[in-house]
């Protein structure tokens, strides 16, 4: 759990500091800093969902290589 906050706090500080760098405005990186992590975690989320997806179709591919039984797996 700390690697995690520790890594939200980097997060939080790179996206405040880039839209600061950006704009001089601590407004307009304050809210980057708020905006810009919380999409980015809802892209991860389904990001994982996808990844998954894939590691089970190979790991499938890979105990059931087509031909083998006659059986295809559909992609």
């Amino acid at each position: 759990m700390a690697k995690t906050l520790s890594f939200a706090a980097a997060h939080f500080t790179v996206a405040f500091t880039v839209g600061y760098l950006m704009t001089g405005s601590v407004l307009v990186g304050g809210a980057l800093a708020l905006v810009e992590p919380a999409c980015n975690t809802v892209v991860f989320y389904f990001h994982e969902k996808v990844w998954r997806r894939f590691e089970l179709r190979k790991k499938a591919l890979l105990s059931n290589p087509p031909g083998a039984s006659g059986v295809s797996i559909p992609l």
